[in-house]
Formats: C-alpha cells, structure tokens, sequence
C-alpha cells in the first residue's frame, strides 16, 4: 500500500513525522505536458488547504498548485528553477515541489488514497 495521499486537484502528498512532501500526480504532469516553469512557495510562507500554493506552466497551460494541508512551508524545490521537467521526468521524486510543516493532521484524512484516486482520474476519461 502506498504511503501517497492525493487531492482531486491532482496534488500528491508523502508525510514524514509532521513534514509533508508535495507534488502533483503523474496524471496531471502527463495532461499539462512539457513543464517549463514551475513556482514553488517560499519558506516561511503559510498556506492552506485548498489554497494557492504556486503556479506550474507547460507548453500547453498554466495550472495552479493548491496546497493538500495548512501549514507553513519550510522548503521549495529549488531544483526545479534549473530543471522544471523534473515535475515529468520524475512527479512522485525529484519533481516534488514544497514541503509544508503540517498544522492540522486531520486534514490528511480529507485526501484519497492511491487506490481512490487510481478510481478518481478513471472517472475522469
């Protein structure tokens, strides 16, 4: 079973201790295509579930990155200002984009599992 927690904004979650890991899914970085750019929050800054957390654009769009949980975020993924097709090359490693110190661990229970979200995107084809 997958350690993954996802949003049906195609955001994807990892949490160690109270450090969540966030990215978007490899189905949302296979619809928007070649990523070119990628804003990622700055450390320090606060965010909330469901709000703006940064921007991702591609060849095709520009997409919005909302945050899956509150918190303050403690780090961006600087690689992807040299190397933004990270987010395709690798969306579930090297391609995440922030980590956020989680302040309400219950909002974890908000977002799918591997499996519900697998069901999720089947839905959406």
């Amino acid at each position: 079973m997958s350690d993954l927690r996802y949003t049906k904004d195609h955001e994807w979650v990892r949490v160690d201790g109270d450090i969540a890991t966030v990215g978007i899914s490899d189905y949302a970085q296979e619809a928007l295509g070649d990523v070119v750019f990628v804003e990622v929050p700055e450390a320090g800054a606060e965010v909330a579930q469901g709000g703006e957390a940064g921007v991702i654009e591609s060849v095709k769009a520009a997409s919005e990155i909302y945050a899956p949980v509150t918190g303050e975020v403690v780090e961006g993924n600087a690689a992807l200002d040299g190397d933004p097709a990270l987010v395709n090359t690798a969306p579930l490693g090297d391609g995440w984009i922030f980590k956020v110190k989680v302040s309400d661990a219950a909002q974890l229970d908000t977002l799918m599992s591997e499996a519900e979200y697998q069901t999720f995107v089947e839905g959406l084809d």
